[in-house]
């Protein structure tokens, strides 16, 4: 096939791959004004970045990249709805919900509210008992406590019947959201949600945690314009950049524009380790203070605040981060970590169950454009870890459902591949009646059905996701930014590519090619991962490892010996006792032998 990299047309994924595209003159430009290498260049534009980008791709400033808060609809009203009720000293109540982007949120309101001498209450629904969002019964539970005004952060947009139920009990409340909506907004004093239908703001990819720190800047200046700064100056929100870059790496949003410069600079924050919780939870993980990358707040932090609302108690993220109290933090922080160990078994175990589904039942397609499948029993709290990891291996969207045959209801969560808006698709079968709830946004979604339902939602989302599944798989080519050898493959080519970092949606990490190389000392380690050396003909090897790929092709090609391979990965750095050197993350290979 024309274009196809290195003539790869079908790998041991099935997939082809192909050279990033880029336009030559914006590379040239970029080469020249940066005085990088032709393959950075490439790289930079390859990912959108015009000439008249790459100072804020490359050096991002808040200064320059911060969005006016007033271009977000309802955001000065927020904040007037705030600054009011700080005023009258109101009882104000944060409704989180519980994943790192939510406990993120809350604790970037209740950080600013306590410089400003205010504490706030933090409400988090329990998943097995609440469900998602704001409920009727979570508002008349804070209105019994006293509570005069809620702000529900990372939820509350499609509450309808919820905030109806709070205006009808003299609640006020703020909704501040980042998903998506289905039409006008709710009940409420405002909604800020920069995917509303009618925001302008052009902010649609930022977490909630992102556009609760628009807030806190529409805050200050609404606390200067009213001339209250005699009272008690506004606190300098750069301090909290750690919480916003949480919400936007674990939310999986797209990190470009504003939210990149979000987390960039967040991450460089947190790498001070000034937050109390997050720093006690490194301290339980055993990982080292060194400095904060997007694998530091993804695959160590993150899963560990997302432990409390998975499998355990909802609030304890959002309590971790918003706390400054040494004790409670150990107690929360170990409460966290030991969750997360009990939270990876029993994904385990239905992870297993439902591939196990796909590969062995008898009315199931592999090939089908969308995969759902349902299991008695499944925590709902993890089933969204689980579609990721089956959303992975078989390259669809996949939905899972945890059914529950005592009331008849199957708690459900999708992850979805580029090009495939899943959570359109099951906004929709809430409107054909299908579900009981549903809703999210383009690359995830979760949704209750009933459990005799599912066989219909099954084909109803297939025949929805049908032409955009097929389109999307067609064009899933692995995308390659640097043909390299193993010689050349070493800890300078890693980091002279750091300066694309931090990488995410819509900012790849780079992936490197390593042509004809001769696959060493190749074994199985625990958990199925297949480590390895890449040695060129000259005999230069780079150390590698394959994730999890002993029983897929990949790993059987690594395995079975013979001839030379190209072989398709990420450059990692390997610091184990001092080394300094970088190790191969496999992501996929090619047998040149093989007729394609």
């Amino acid at each position: 096939m024309a274009g196809d990299f290195l003539g790869v047309s079908r790998s041991a994924l099935g997939r082809t791959w192909r050279a990033r595209p880029a336009d030559s003159s914006t590379v040239q430009t970029i080469q020249r004004a940066e005085s990088l290498s032709e393959p950075l260049a490439r790289a930079i534009a390859s990912r959108g970045v015009s000439p008249e980008q790459v100072e804020d791709y490359l050096r991002p400033t808040l200064r320059r990249q911060f969005p006016d808060p007033s271009s977000f609809q309802d955001m000065d009203g927020a904040a007037r709805a705030l600054i009011d009720a700080l005023v009258a000293e109101a009882n104000i109540w944060v409704l989180a919900d519980y994943d790192v982007d939510g406990g993120s949120s809350a604790a970037l309101l209740v950080r600013w509210f306590r410089a400003m001498g205010r504490e706030l209450s933090i409400y988090v629904p329990d998943r097995l008992k609440e469900g998602y969002g704001p409920s009727p019964l979570a508002f008349q539970r804070m209105k019994a406590a006293g509570a005069d005004l809620v702000v529900t952060v990372d939820c509350g947009a499609a509450a309808y019947e919820a905030l109806e139920a709070a205006a009808d009990q003299g609640l006020e409340v703020v909704v501040i959201d980042h998903h998506l909506m289905r039409g006008p907004p709710p009940r409420a004093r405002a909604v800020v949600n920069p995917n509303r239908p009618d925001d302008t703001s052009g902010q649609g990819n930022l977490a909630a945690a992102g556009v609760v720190f628009v807030l806190l800047a529409a805050l200050n200046r609404e606390v200067r314009q009213r001339g209250l700064v005699d009272t008690r100056e506004p606190p300098d929100i750069r301090q909290w950049l750690d919480l916003a870059a949480m919400g936007a790496i674990c939310d999986v949003t797209a990190l470009t524009g504003f939210n990149r410069a979000l987390a960039s600079l967040g991450l460089k924050t947190m790498s001070q380790w000034q937050n109390p919780g997050l720093k006690a939870l490194m301290a339980v993980a055993q990982s080292e203070l060194s400095e904060a990358t997007p694998f530091h707040a993804g695959f160590v932090l993150g899963p560990r605040i997302n432990a409390g609302g998975r499998i355990g108690k909802s609030d304890l993220g959002a309590r971790l981060l918003s706390s400054d109290d040494p004790d409670e933090l150990i107690e929360l922080a170990t409460e966290l970590d030991q969750l997360n160990s009990q939270r990876r078994e029993v994904e385990k175990g239905i992870t297993e169950a439902a591939a196990h589904q796909v590969e062995r039942a008898s009315n199931f397609d592999p090939a089908a454009p969308v995969l759902l499948v349902a299991g008695e029993g499944w925590h709902p709290g993890v089933i969204g870890v689980v579609a990721g990891r089956l959303k992975e291996r078989w390259r669809r969207p996949v939905v899972v459902v945890g059914l529950d045959s005592a009331v008849g209801v199957g708690k459900g969560s999708g992850r979805s591949i580029p090009g495939v808006n899943l959570g359109r698709a099951v906004q929709e079968a809430f409107d054909e009646g299908l579900l009981l709830a549903g809703g999210g946004h383009a690359m995830a979604a979760g949704l209750t059905v009933r459990a005799d339902t599912v066989p219909e939602l099954r084909a109803f989302l297939e025949a929805r996701l049908a032409r955009e599944a097929e389109v999307a798989i067609e064009q899933d080519a692995l995308e390659i930014d640097v043909l390299s050898t193993a010689r050349a493959a070493d800890r300078t080519l890693y980091e002279s590519f750091q300066i694309l970092a931090p990488f995410g949606p819509g900012n790849p990490e780079p992936t490197f090619v390593l042509a004809g190389v001769t696959v060493r000392d190749a074994r199985v380690l625990n958990n199925g991962h297949v480590s390895c050396r890449l040695a060129d003909a000259d005999g230069a090897q780079v150390r590698a490892i394959a994730w999890r790929a002993a029983e897929t092709e990949v790993g059987k090609a690594l395995l079975s010996g013979g001839g030379a391979l190209d072989v398709a990965g990420l450059l990692k750095p390997d610091d184990w006792n001092g080394r300094r050197g970088v190790q191969f993350e496999i992501m996929d290979v090619h047998d040149p032998r093989r007729a394609v």
